[in-house]
């Protein structure tokens, strides 16, 4: 059985669309293009596909991940070919690789960490300032409402930076970094942390966009690309 990981994007509108009409429209997607893919057993079979990593709703990504099973060797890159040609526009296929080449280790292993952009309303100076009060602390509690009710988690450990971005514009724009924890912390936790401390008022709909996701350098506190070892197709 050939394994393939698929790196997928969610732009524009299709930003919206959750985790579940995505699995939905995937597996159409797959079905159009008839990729050979592997089954599930059992009296209601499934096409074999493991996900990782969802960024929420609402929230672009040029870095989310699946990866899928496959009844057969196929080429990666006519799989990406066939995917990109299947999908709506504004969820588009990135890259393909074949798991072999990627060494041991699962998907979800290799997504430790994401960046991502915060663009905000809020006047550059108050945004920095409120950065470093939020960065100075040790722990930031904040609340969220999860399956299981509300919850309460402390949303600083999870940063591993938090840096203002350089723009032309009058409002800010934040670059972050956030660790995969359990529970999972969000860019929207951390903005609702630092609004918690420092009133900063970012606007009613920042627009967050995962930038990357992947291995975390704890060194350097950067994040790395998952598929740096392999070529699409």
């Amino acid at each position: 059985m050939q394994r393939l990981r698929v790196r997928y994007a969610k732009r524009g509108r299709l930003r919206f669309t959750s985790h579940r009409d995505f699995s939905r429209a995937f597996e159409r997607a797959v079905f159009r293009a008839r990729v050979p893919m592997a089954y599930s057993s059992g009296f209601n079979p499934h096409p074999r596909i493991s996900y990782a990593g969802a960024a929420p709703t609402g929230s672009a990504s040029e870095a989310e991940f699946l990866e899928i099973a496959l009844a057969e060797v196929v080429d990666p890159a006519d799989v990406h070919a066939q995917l990109e040609e299947a999908l709506p526009d504004g969820l588009d296929v990135v890259a393909v690789v074949d798991a072999a080449t990627l060494g041991g280790g699962s998907l979800a292993d290799g997504l430790q960490a994401s960046r991502w952009r915060i663009d905000t309303t809020a006047p550059p100076d108050e945004a920095r300032a409120a950065v470093g009060t939020f960065l100075a602390e040790e722990s930031v509690l904040v609340e969220r409402m999860t399956k299981k009710g509300l919850r309460e988690f402390d949303c600083r450990a999870a940063v591993v930076s938090l840096e203002m971005l350089d723009g032309p514009t009058g409002a800010a724009s934040l670059d972050l970094v956030l660790r995969h924890t359990v529970p999972a912390v969000r860019p929207d936790d951390v903005l609702t942390g630092v609004r918690r401390l420092t009133d900063l008022d970012t606007g009613r709909a920042p627009l967050l966009t995962r930038t990357e996701q992947g291995p975390l350098d704890e060194e350097r506190g950067t994040v790395g690309d998952p598929f740096a070892t392999a070529t699409d197709g």
